[in-house]
């Protein structure tokens, strides 16, 4: 129900007006508290702040602009004082009270989601002003570019691209492709900031974090670290191991979920991939650690999120895109799980991505896109074994790593017999 204006004051709704006020208030207090708790300004003043422009917002568009300018006021004296005490400008504490006051004045008007969402972001930069402070000043030139440059090309190129089939065969969809490629990118730039915000604290951390975004660069760095560390470390390796390996179950689950737009699909993908990710996490937990895993130096590994990275999984992607559904179209599902398993050779997530795309664009049956899945993870895992050889040959990880390795890959395929027994008696 609408306030009437301030000529009927006895017809104004008390409750509405209450609820107004109400939230309007804690807005301001929300705020002021994290304000108060830095140091900054107290929370009186965003609480009165908050009930002038809620006032406003009740009383209309001129007494909207009455209170902006004495807002306006109050901001100007803050700043004075700063600039006189400290000088500088006191230029978060006057956004965040601007902020407030916007809030307010919405909150008067009857809008209730807005504010409070702008009240909620508000707050969340405010807090979190150190690890994105942290994040931001680690950040290099290059990524820094190739971020802006990889925003550019998914939010001026992509909606000019064809939104429908095109080429010989009508295999390539090229605004759709493209955006698998953004997605993927993507969830590998959130798994990196997640990375840099937390910070490398131990190479467990690290290795389900990195096992995210490439499982197999977590492990080449966990033998490097091998060979040039003690064989004490061995424990604390297969543990990473297995986490970056559940990781990467996760991971591929969730393409699946994101990319296939199938309820099939989805369901299919639970037993195989909930299997590997169950024997990972399993095996990581049935081995203690039995050094102390903060004397080692953090495992690091490089942004994802880089134009050249993009591109080159753009153009795996397309091309496993094309040779799946001309060999799914031509030769059957054999040939199918052929390219999927060359594909976990190159690039699991590509191979993966591409057959999700595939069974969105209704190329493959979601049983058989969900089984080239499978395959491409199990390629993905096995392919590792040959690189345990560089680890030190004394004592049983290496046989540990290489028969656990083996036993997610057979988990990987219970889970494709699972689903098979699944589809036949359903």
């Amino acid at each position: 129900m609408d306030v009437p204006s301030l000529a009927w004051p006895e017809h104004w709704p008390f409750l509405p007006v209450l609820e107004r006020f109400a939230v309007a208030v804690s807005i301001g207090l929300f705020v002021g508290v994290e304000r108060e708790f830095s140091g900054k300004m107290g929370t009186r003043t965003f609480g009165l702040v908050a009930i002038l422009g809620c006032v406003a917002g009740l009383a209309g568009s001129q007494f909207i602009w009455m209170a902006t300018a004495v807002l306006l006021l109050v901001l100007g004296l803050i700043n004075w004082r700063r600039l006189s005490a400290h000088d500088h400008l006191a230029t978060t504490t006057t956004l965040s009270l601007s902020i407030v006051a916007f809030c307010a004045v919405l909150c008067g008007m009857g809008h209730l989601y807005t504010p409070v969402l702008a009240a909620i972001l508000c707050n969340s930069l405010l807090a979190w002003k150190r690890p994105i402070h942290a994040f931001t000043t680690g950040l290099s030139q290059q990524e820094v570019r190739s971020a802006i440059l990889l925003a550019a090309l998914t939010f001026i190129v992509m909606p000019v691209l064809p939104s429908h089939p095109v080429g010989p065969g009508h295999l390539v969809d090229p605004r759709s492709n493209w955006a698998s490629v953004v997605i993927i990118a993507g969830i590998a730039f959130i798994n990196y900031i997640l990375l840099r915000s937390l910070g490398p604290r131990g190479m467990e951390l690290t290795a389900f974090f990195g096992g995210l975004i490439n499982s197999r660069k977590v492990i080449v760095e966990f033998i490097m670290r091998a060979q040039s560390n003690s064989e004490m470390l061995l424990p604390i390796i297969f543990r990473g191991v297995m986490l970056a390996t559940s990781a990467m179950a996760i991971r591929n689950a969730i393409i699946i979920a994101v990319l296939s737009h199938s309820k099939e699909a989805i369901l299919l993908s639970i037993a195989p991939m909930g299997l590997m990710l169950l024997l990972s996490v399993a095996l990581w937990r049935s081995h203690p650690v039995l050094v102390d895993n903060t004397s080692p130096k953090p495992l690091t590994l490089d942004s994802p999120f880089s134009f050249s990275a993009a591109l080159k999984f753009g153009l795996v992607f397309l091309a496993l895109n094309v040779i799946g559904a001309l060999a799914q179209r031509n030769f059957g599902s054999a040939s199918f799980y052929f390219v999927s398993a060359a594909g976990g050779l190159l690039s699991s997530g590509s191979s993966i991505a591409s057959a999700a795309t595939l069974i969105r664009h209704g190329e493959l049956p979601p049983a058989t896109g969900v089984n080239g899945v499978v395959i491409a993870s199990l390629t993905s895992v096995l392919v590792n074994i040959p690189l345990l050889r560089r680890l030190p040959s004394t004592g049983t990880y290496r046989s540990k790593l290489t028969f656990s390795l083996i036993g997610i890959a057979a988990a990987g395929a219970l889970g494709v017999t699972v689903n098979a027994i699944w589809i036949r008696f359903r």
